[in-house]
C-alpha cells in the first residue's frame, strides 16, 4: 500500500508540471498547458543558451511582486549556478523548516524537479528544458485541488487468487487563478 501511495504521488509530481487532459482524460492539465501565452518566453526559435537577463525576465513577468518559487530541472541549475559563479556571486543558500538546504535566486527559492525534462523540442533544437515561475494562493495564484485527499479503500479478496485488493484514490488538480501569477521560459539550453 505504501508503494501504490508513493506512485500517486510521483503521478502527481509529473502530472503537475506535464498534464495534458488533451492526451490523458484522467489526468489535469499542469505548469505547462496551464501558463497563458502572453506569459510565456522563450529563449529563441531554437533554444539558447540560459541567460541571466532572460531569468530576470521570466521573473518580472509574476506580478505583483515576486514569485514564491522557481522550479527547474538539474541541468538547468546547474547553468544558472555556473553563471552566477562567472561574475563572481553564488546563489543563495539556506536552510529550511525541514533542515533541508535550499537554493535561492534573487531572494527566490529555487526547486530542481526530476520531471522537468531536458530533451523538449524547440525548432530545431531537441535538448531543451524550460523555467516556471509562480505565485501560491487562493483567488491570487497557483493553487491545488482535491476532493477528499488521499483515500485508501480495502476491495477485498480475489477469487481467483489468494490476494487482497486494495484501491487508492485521489481526486485532485491545480488551478491558476490569475494569468500573471505564473510564467515560464521554453527553449532553455546549457
Amino acid at each position: 500500500i505504501a508503494a501504490k501511495a508513493k506512485a500517486v504521488a510521483q503521478k502527481f509530481n509529473d502530472t503537475f508540471f506535464n498534464g495534458d487532459t488533451a492526451s490523458d482524460a484522467n489526468a489535469f492539465d499542469g505548469m505547462d498547458k496551464l501558463c497563458a501565452e502572453g506569459q510565456t518566453l522563450s529563449m529563441g526559435t531554437n533554444g539558447a543558451v540560459l541567460t541571466l537577463d532572460k531569468m530576470d525576465e521570466v521573473i518580472d513577468k509574476v506580478k505583483p511582486g515576486k514569485p514564491a518559487v522557481i522550479f527547474m530541472s538539474k541541468r538547468s541549475r546547474r547553468k544558472l549556478s555556473s553563471l552566477r559563479r562567472a561574475i563572481g556571486n553564488l546563489l543563495e543558500v539556506d536552510v529550511d523548516q525541514f533542515g533541508q538546504r535550499v537554493l535561492f535566486y534573487d531572494g527566490i527559492p529555487v526547486e530542481v524537479d526530476e520531471n522537468i525534462p531536458d530533451d523538449q523540442t524547440v525548432g530545431t533544437s531537441t535538448d531543451c528544458s524550460t523555467i516556471y515561475c509562480a505565485q501560491f494562493g487562493y483567488e491570487t495564484g497557483v493553487m491545488g485541488l482535491d476532493n477528499g485527499g488521499v483515500q485508501v479503500e480495502r476491495v477485498g479478496a480475489l477469487e481467483t487468487k489468494d490476494a487482497i485488493r486494495t484501491r487508492i484514490k485521489w481526486y485532485c488538480a491545480v488551478a491558476l487563478f490569475r494569468d500573471i501569477a505564473m510564467s515560464k521560459l521554453t527553449g532553455v539550453r546549457v
